[in-house]
């Protein structure tokens, strides 16, 4: 499945193949340089290939083109709500090359996002976003999303698990 493209005059939205694996560890490597984190290391990219483009998909990534130049992704899985009884669009990262913000990329990828949400029947579609990423959440907040106060993000590393597993 290919899925929907969205095309305005110098941006093209399309589903990533396995043959943009390249470009889409490049991005995400960029996006750990924005956010000042580890990028993925040599295990994790091979693990990124295999689950992106494998038998049994676990994301989906949506690139950003400006021009035919893939500058911008967005990443994308479904988790389930048992009270809604529907699936949750989970938006895991959105990024966009530093030089190309400010062409509207990022609001057509989160568009494109919303529009695949509606068109699979999800509840409702959730991403987080660092506290310190100010212009993000006045994008978010301007399109209406809200801010949840009333949930905690839990995290257990694999390490934590793999102990917690063994007891």
């Amino acid at each position: 499945m290919r899925g929907p493209s969205v095309h305005m005059t110098e941006l093209t939205i399309r589903r990533a193949i396995v043959d943009d694996a390249g470009i889409l560890i490049e991005l995400i490597t960029a996006l750990a340089d924005f956010e000042k984190l580890p990028p993925p290391d040599e295990g994790a990219r091979a693990r990124l290939i295999d689950h992106g483009f494998g038998d049994r998909p676990k994301y989906e990534a949506w690139l950003a083109e400006w021009n035919g130049v893939a500058v911008g992704y967005a990443f994308v899985f479904e988790t389930y709500s048992t009270f809604l009884a529907r699936p949750t669009l989970y938006l895991e990262d959105l990024f966009v090359l530093p030089d190309f913000r400010g062409r509207g990329i990022g609001k057509a990828l989160l568009h494109h996002c919303f529009a695949l949400a509606t068109e699979r029947g999800c509840g409702r579609m959730e991403w987080t976003c660092l506290d310190w990423n100010k212009r993000a959440q006045d994008v978010y907040e301007g399109l209406g999303a809200r801010r949840m106060s009333e949930w905690y993000l839990y995290r257990l590393t694999q390490d934590e698990l793999t102990k917690l597993s063994a007891n």
